[in-house]
């Protein structure tokens, strides 16, 4: 089975928790969406709920995650078997294991095949790429033949599956199946800085004109992207 996965939370920090999920599940010709909004006991900041238009009023009366639709449907279907299928798919199982689940199937992460495929995009994120790569055209088409009746919109768990769904296809036209999973655990060398003072900038040239602010980077963003932090130790 395939799994699209998307989840929306509270906030980013590290006591912050799910509050929506959607799922989209592919079994041959089947296929089956769930979209819960769920309450771990933890708030909505504003900053969140400004990104994923989700407010504390609406998650108030709505279940824990591990009793929702979707949580269950991922509970069943764990196994080796299956493939979970995510746009930076480490943070949405890092906040699943909040609640303790573990994912124990393959694993797809679109946002790093992306980066090994389609080099020469200047951004990454899934909206990006959802322009970039002109999948809209399809995504009502896809919502359809995802009995998904809701409308489209950024930062909904089920319409940011359906986006994950979509950026899959379209990567599966470049490479097979299995080398979509052996890409998402290979470390990719990005060239150009996305954020930051030097934007846009390459990463080897930074190491020649400006070494000490990689170094700083390395030694005091804890957080930074596992991709990035190899790119610049390449350089250095």
């Amino acid at each position: 089975m395939l799994i699209f996965l998307d989840v929306e939370t509270t906030g980013l920090e590290g006591l912050d928790r799910v509050c929506s999920i959607g799922v989209i599940g592919v079994y041959g010709k089947e296929i089956s969406s769930k979209y819960d909004l769920v309450n771990e006991g933890k708030k909505i900041s504003p900053k969140a709920s400004s990104i994923n238009h989700i407010t504390n009023e609406m998650i108030k009366n709505k279940p824990k995650l591990k009793e929702s639709e979707a949580y269950k449907f991922l509970e069943k279907h764990n196994n080796s078997g299956s493939t979970l299928i995510a746009h930076n798919v480490k943070f949405d199982l890092k906040m699943l294991l909040t609640c303790g689940f573990k994912w124990h199937g393959k694993i797809i992460d679109t946002r790093r095949v992306t980066k090994h495929l389609i080099v020469e995009c200047e951004q990454f994120s899934l909206q990006f790429l959802r322009y970039e790569l002109k999948l809209y055209r399809d995504e009502e088409k896809e919502a359809s033949m995802s009995k998904i009746d809701s409308e489209i919109f950024v930062h909904n768990a089920l319409s940011d599956a359906l986006h994950v769904k979509l950026l899959y296809k379209y990567l599966l036209e470049m490479k097979s199946h299995v080398e979509l999973i052996e890409l998402s655990f290979q470390n990719v060398l990005i060239q150009k800085f996305e954020f930051g003072k030097y934007s846009g900038r390459y990463i080897e040239e930074i190491s020649m004109c400006d070494r000490s602010y990689l170094e700083w980077m390395l030694g005091n963003i804890m957080d930074l992207d596992e991709d990035l932090r190899y790119s610049i130790e390449h350089n250095l």
